[in-house]
């Protein structure tokens, strides 16, 4: 065998090697990834994610991860979608952790960032409506507007 052949060779693994190691770099990663917290914007009402336990994501069958800053505009944004998420999170109400939607209930709660009152817990949880109910809730809310009449009955939680 010729040096050039043998030399050739190499260059062709060494290149096809160096593509897989990018293809599995580029991958999206799995489970919730963390937003910038008061920089990342909602992707149906576009405020920004300052309120942890309100906050809300979901990954497209694509593989791009939006944020949403209250699970009510999670909620509106799925039902104008006309392909299902690939995965859906929702924030802790009371707990620094993420829950994928089958482990989740909703808490009706006097606040949240958009007031539509849902506050996400395990779905073991006593006094818990499904994520379905939740979705429901929302969809049939008043004039399903983005930001519904709703008063502050107490800060927003700090992070």
């Amino acid at each position: 065998m010729s040096s050039k052949f043998v030399w050739g060779v190499v260059g062709l693994l060494v290149l096809l090697a160096a593509g897989a190691a990018v293809v599995v770099l580029q991958r999206s990663p799995t489970g919730p990834v963390e937003p910038a917290w008061d920089r990342q914007a909602c992707a149906h009402c576009r405020m920004h994610l300052s309120e942890p336990p309100f906050a809300a994501q979901l990954r497209t069958a694509e593989g791009e991860v939006l944020y949403f800053d209250d699970p009510g505009c999670l909620f509106l944004w799925e039902a104008q979608q006309s392909r299902p998420p690939a995965a859906v999170y929702f924030r802790h109400l009371r707990e620094p952790r993420w829950l994928a939607e089958a482990e989740t209930g909703f808490l009706r709660v006097d606040y949240s960032p958009m007031g539509w009152g849902l506050g996400a817990v395990d779905r073991r949880e006593p006094g818990t409506i499904s994520p379905e109910e939740a979705r429901q809730a929302v969809l049939s809310g008043p004039g399903k507007a983005a930001h519904p009449p709703g008063e502050r009955t107490h800060e927003p939680a700090a992070h």
